[in-house]
């Protein structure tokens, strides 16, 4: 039932109590008045057959033009007491009126607006009425609406815009890919005859690589909002044995020192391409800002199997170390440096779905800065 239904049943139901009262007053009343009057009428009644028993004609005239008059006014209370009853049903109707019209009908309102948000439509507005008790609730529910529609509209135009964007990035890393195949080809057939040609060569599939580089950076950048849909697959890992076998690969100039604290196979669950990447990104971000040799080191202690990769650059400010996880940020003293604040991000990230902790640190001789420390801790597992 509808809440206008509601109040109509609700005041029919008070209308007929207050009938019902006004009834019953109106019959207690005749029947008190009809009681006295017939006593009256019995005492004057014997008066009047007196006087004229004694030849009081005269009295007993005016006696009875009194007992009329008695008798004509004992229905007086019941018009009293009808009055009363149809005042008390008119406020009843003014005030169901009044709450229904100032409280029960904007929550119709509100409830039929709640269904066409819920149904997707938010273009219907939540309008407001001047001395409306829920101004301010009627308000915020349209500000939701709007915030909800504004965040939609937003969504897509990021969703079009990230589209085009990877579109066109990846359309043009193939020129600079072209370009490093032609001057491969080149080397390989030998057109590189004077020292000045190859290093012409090289230099030039070098900046074509740096490109290449710059254009992947943006087009990760992108697409980093889907890093939830990365998937991370944990399995049973022999750290000693992946250590071995990544450290050669994350450095070809010999940069990167691996120290072995392992005197047998310990395993933890981790994903190794997913823990690549976070050895990746703390190698790269080494090399990049401290531009130091990088130390990897591996060892157990207790339940754990810690890995430390360490630099002995100038390491990050203090005052930026609880921000340096975030998506996008970056230290004020990298100004110069190109990056795009993701690295630790990536890192954090990873481990956390792999369950592992990273720890990021400075390193200090004293209160002197002599590098920068990641650890990566996982849980032993037989």
């Amino acid at each position: 039932m509808s809440n206008k239904g509601k109040v109509i049943t609700l005041g029919f139901f008070l209308a007929a109590i207050i009938i019902i009262i006004t009834s019953v007053f109106i019959f207690i009343d005749r029947s008190e008045a009809n009681n006295a009057s017939s006593n009256m009428v019995k005492v004057d009644i014997n008066e009047i057959n007196y006087q004229i028993d004694n030849g009081d004609k005269e009295g007993a005239k005016e006696n009875l033009a009194l007992l009329a008059d008695k008798t004509g006014t004992s229905e007086t209370h019941a018009y009293r007491y009808i009055v009363m009853g149809g005042v008390s049903l008119a406020i009843v109707v003014i005030v169901l009126a009044y709450v229904y019209a100032a409280i029960l009908r904007p929550f119709d309102r509100l409830e039929s607006f709640a269904s066409q948000v819920a149904a997707g439509n938010l273009d219907v507005p939540l309008n407001q009425e001047k001395g409306q008790y829920f101004g301010k609730f009627t308000w915020a529910f349209d500000s939701m609406r709007k915030e909800i529609k504004k965040a939609r509209d937003a969504e897509k135009t990021a969703i079009d815009n990230n589209k085009t964007v990877i579109a066109t990035l990846s359309h043009d890393i193939k020129t600079p890919i072209s370009s490093i195949r032609t001057y491969c080809e080149a080397l390989e057939a030998n057109l590189d005859r004077t020292p000045e040609k190859r290093s012409l060569y090289l230099n030039t599939i070098m900046d074509k690589c740096d490109e290449v580089g710059r254009l992947t950076d943006d087009l990760f950048v992108h697409s980093v909002s889907d890093m939830n849909q990365l998937s991370v697959t944990p399995t049973k890992l022999d750290v000693k044995a992946y250590m071995m076998q990544t450290v050669e690969l994350l450095s070809a100039d010999d940069k990167v020192r691996y120290h072995d604290g392992f005197s047998e196979s310990v395993y933890i669950k981790a994903d190794p391409a997913r823990l690549t990447q976070i050895l990746e990104n703390l190698v790269a971000n080494s090399g990049k800002y401290a531009g130091t040799i990088v130390d990897i080191k591996t060892y157990v202690e207790g339940s754990k199997v810690i890995t430390e990769v360490r630099d002995y650059g100038k390491g990050i400010p203090e005052e930026n170390m609880p921000f340096i996880t975030q998506k996008f940020y970056r230290g004020n003293n990298v100004e110069g440096i190109q990056g795009s604040g993701l690295g630790l991000y990536i890192c954090n990230y990873l481990a956390d779905k792999m369950g592992a902790q990273i720890e990021l640190n400075n390193v200090y001789d004293g209160e002197t800065c002599v590098g920068f420390m990641g650890k990566i801790i996982f849980d032993v597992v037989s």
